[in-house]
């Protein structure tokens, strides 16, 4: 997709954010700790290169992304630190991954299996990180005796590394630690049946980080809290408190691009779901569902200019509409998500608007809006 740099409308990344973020949580990592950010889906909307960039220059030693391409555009950009591939690659890719010195999850025995053969017709030796599905219920290794066939596998292959072990917590954003405690449980009964010694055994994410849970890990994977949002992000309860100061580093700017003003009876966008009760200004913003501004936002406040404005009518592809407080000139600015926490529009309140996690409306932000970094 184009980025549309011929319509007012941009993400705003605060770069400064991002390396302050970083900066806290560097500080934060308990001695021999290493930290690896996490980059995948586009730095989750805020642009992965420019932020792996930052992320480099200010301490991070590694990254970590979700498909191969994506620690390919890593590599295309120079970046030259260790970076893995958090999800399931396919076994066949196992050697170009290898050519470009990016490590890849290693999520069965079957998987093992297939990745040596393609390495072993080029001759190639690959770095892997053992998967543990400790309770997510998606990748990795979770019986004994496939864990224990794998470490037997792999002490005969000479086509693999085995740099690290790792999981993933389900709830580790969460005040009840009951399934996170058994989450570690079952890590570490797996980690204490590992016969090959990995680099680096790591299951720190960043909830599991800023809010000190006492679990030994050798990487802190910095994810959201790199972009100074809070991981405890349910709509239904208060976020937990972070240990780590985080300022938020992603807006979402345009203008109004066109005014009018509307009759009593007169319907405003699809369907007709709004319809005026009286003459009113109403605004036009060249954004929509296509640029990852979900129709579930109609009726949530944005700031144009220096008012808070409802969205009416379904929110369109590629516009939306504003019930203005009166005439305004088209041009006015646009605030549809904020970076301040303080604001009605926080990114976290318009996720909480649509019952969802600010992950979510952050990774919708289609690659048609251009983003523009401050640094």
């Amino acid at each position: 997709m184009v980025p549309a740099i011929h319509r007012p409308a941009e993400v705003e990344v605060d770069l400064l954010a991002i390396k302050k973020n970083l900066q806290e949580e560097k500080a934060h990592l308990k001695p021999g700790q290493k930290l690896f950010a996490v980059v995948k889906a586009n730095a989750y909307g805020h642009g992965a290169v420019k932020v792996a960039k930052m992320a480099a220059r200010n301490g991070a030693e590694g990254f970590c992304v979700a498909v191969l391409d994506e620690a390919f555009e890593l590599r295309d950009s120079s970046i030259v630190d260790p970076i893995l591939v958090l999800g399931v690659t396919p076994a066949n890719e196992a050697c170009i991954a290898a050519a470009h010195n990016i490590s890849l999850t290693a999520p069965s025995l079957e998987w093992l299996e297939a990745a040596d053969k393609a390495l072993a017709k080029k001759d190639m030796v690959l770095k892997i990180h053992l998967a543990i599905d400790s309770g997510m219920g998606r990748i990795g290794f979770s019986e004994d005796q496939e864990f224990i066939a794998a470490n037997e596998f792999l002490r005969n292959s000479t086509h693999f590394i085995v740099e690290g072990m790792f999981t993933h917590f389900a709830s580790a954003d969460s005040r009840d630690s009951h399934y996170f405690d058994y989450q570690v449980k079952r890590f570490n009964h797996l980690k204490n049946i590992l016969s090959i010694k990995p680099k680096w055994i790591h299951v720190a994410n960043t909830a599991s980080s800023i809010f000190d849970k006492n679990i030994h890990s050798d990487i802190v994977r910095f994810g959201i809290g790199l972009y100074g949002l809070n991981p405890s992000s349910n709509p239904a309860s208060p976020d937990l408190e972070s240990e780590i100061n985080l300022k938020p580093a992603l807006s979402l700017v345009s203008e109004l691009s066109f005014v009018k003003k509307v009759h009593s009876g007169y319907g405003i966008g699809y369907g007709s779901t709004y319809v005026a009760d009286s003459d009113q200004w109403i605004g036009t913003v060249p954004v929509g569902y296509a640029d990852g501004v979900i129709r579930k936002l109609s009726g949530f406040k944005i700031k144009v200019g220096a008012h808070y404005c409802p969205i009416v009518g379904r929110i369109c592809m590629d516009q939306l509409m504003v019930l203005l407080p009166e005439k305004m000139p088209v041009g006015t600015k646009v605030v549809i998500y904020s970076n301040n926490p303080e604001d009605p529009n926080f990114i976290k309140k318009a996720a909480d608007y649509v019952d969802t996690i600010h992950y979510e409306l952050a990774c919708l932000l289609s690659d048609r809006l251009p983003r523009i970094y401050h640094e």
